[in-house]
């Protein structure tokens, strides 16, 4: 049977104009950025593909709900809506709403973490490393060996490696690890999945150590699509049934709802602990609001807990992980080294392989993002010794394996149109790598430099 192409599964009723610079104006753009790419002003961007956080475009219903904010201080009714969905799609008991993801890394990590502590991950993620050394902690990589190898077609490449966990528990003791952190899927890796056989043996592994597991679950839904379609008797489950199933399996959640859920701003830290929800509902009123809006809007919550419902509809992922998977098809065919397998919600281009001439410290993926926007006007992002920030012990850059420029595609925001203008774009510069110059850091920050440290050219 022939096979039949496939189409978005919605319409178009709204449109925002873009506008190109000219080239020698995104020179000009790029070079009073500081060759950071997150200190564009928007308005000077074409495609942006910076990140795929609170980018995505809300549907018509997510837009009603909005008319139909509770905007009460206490109790409000879209509270208690969002309560439900969560417990209805997700599994978990307790929520606890957040302005966003961090605010939720930043309680679990307060209330489950000792100084001293060591936490063991499926790869770092900044903020998420971040808050947990902040309350005293050491975080270990414990991800399959295949992560860190960008041409490995291993298909799941978000695993953890249960001999590096166990050998982890060995060397410092159960007492000294009050939980795994598991996230779905592994920006840091390529947007990479997690199996549900590892994600079993995980919690075999850690019911028998008296360790949690806190889930990050991000691209939850995403990572379900990418089971159903990769691991053995999964074809027939839903990708509502697959995230119910992975979230049983875990006890503590946070929640950027910016990705999957489909809002511009929002998160949760949801937990089956009555003690840890206890200790995160007296958080919130110290850091975010009432427990009962945790810093948002009445209207936002309404629009997240639609938002969850449209996230685990197997067209809506069929599509969103197609359109990437649709670009990192059209970049693999032209040779330009990325990531494989491609993940769920970006390309990510091998910057170590762009530039083979250029060392770490003279910051290729950095370098690499500079070049596509001043190409062509699209905004990626870098994911590599800039993300991976300082040494706490030495002060010395962290130096990861991966080097990377991510194209991060927004849901329901682009078309194949603009996947077509961005893989032209990425293979003009592709094809003149070597005349590149590496970059130096001019203006470095404490924290998360990635977002507002500055360069110059070499």
């Amino acid at each position: 049977m022939k096979k039949r192409s496939w189409a978005e599964p919605y319409k178009i009723k709204m449109v925002e104009p873009l506008r190109m610079l000219s080239k020698k104006e995104r020179e000009k753009a790029m070079a009073d950025a500081g060759y950071n790419t997150f200190l564009l002003r928007s308005e000077d961007v074409y495609i942006d593909l910076l990140t795929d956080s609170g980018t995505s475009a809300m549907s018509d219903r997510q837009w009603a709900g909005m008319m139909l904010g509770d905007e009460a201080y206490a109790g409000s009714r879209n509270f208690y809506h969002l309560e439900k969905t969560v417990q209805d799609i997700y599994g978990y008991k307790h929520l606890v709403p957040t302005h966003q993801g961090r605010a939720a890394e930043h309680m679990i990590s307060r209330i489950l973490i000792k100084p001293g502590d060591y936490i063991p991950g499926n790869m770092y993620f900044t903020t998420t490393k971040l808050h947990q050394e902040l309350a005293g902690a050491k975080f270990v990589d414990v991800i399959v060996d295949e992560a860190h190898d960008p041409n490995s077609e291993y298909p799941f490449k978000g695993d953890i490696d249960l001999n590096k966990l166990q050998a982890l528990i060995d060397k410092v003791g159960a007492d000294k690890i009050p939980y795994v952190a598991m996230a779905t899927t592994v920006n840091m890796a390529g947007g990479q999945p997690i199996s549900l056989k590892n994600l079993k043996a995980v919690r075999e592994l850690t019911k028998k150590y008296g360790i949690d597991i806190v889930h990050d679950m991000t691209r939850v839904a995403e990572n379900a699509y990418m089971i159903q379609q990769k691991e053995e008797g999964y074809q027939d489950k839903t990708v509502a049934e697959i995230v119910k199933e992975i979230n049983s399996l875990t006890d503590h959640a946070t929640m950027s709802a910016k990705k999957d859920a489909l809002v511009n701003i929002g998160g949760f830290l949801a937990t089956n602990d009555p003690r840890v929800f206890e200790e995160a509902r007296n958080m919130v009123v110290v850091y975010e609001g009432l427990h009962t809006y945790g810093g948002l809007a009445g209207r936002d919550m309404e629009a997240m807990a639609i938002g969850i419902k449209e996230s685990v509809m197997d067209e809506h992922q069929k599509a969103r992980v197609g359109q990437v998977q649709y670009l990192g098809d059209l970049l693999i065919k032209s040779g330009v080294p990325v990531v494989k397998p491609i993940g769920t919600h970006g390309v990510f281009l091998d910057a170590k392989a762009f530039y083979p001439h250029l060392s770490q410290d003279e910051f290729p993926a950095q370098t690499l993002a500079a070049e596509l926007y001043i190409d062509s006007g699209v905004r990626a992002m870098e994911r590599g010794v800039v993300s991976a920030g300082r040494n706490k012990e030495t002060g010395q850059h962290n130096y990861p394996k991966l080097e990377l420029v991510r194209l991060t595609i927004p849901r329901r925001v682009y078309t194949q149109a603009h996947m077509d203008v961005v893989a032209e774009s990425v293979i003009d510069v592709f094809e003149n790598a070597k005349n590149a110059r590496g970059l130096k850091m001019i203006y470095e920050p404490k924290y998360l430099r990635f977002f507002q440290a500055r360069f110059e050219k070499l």
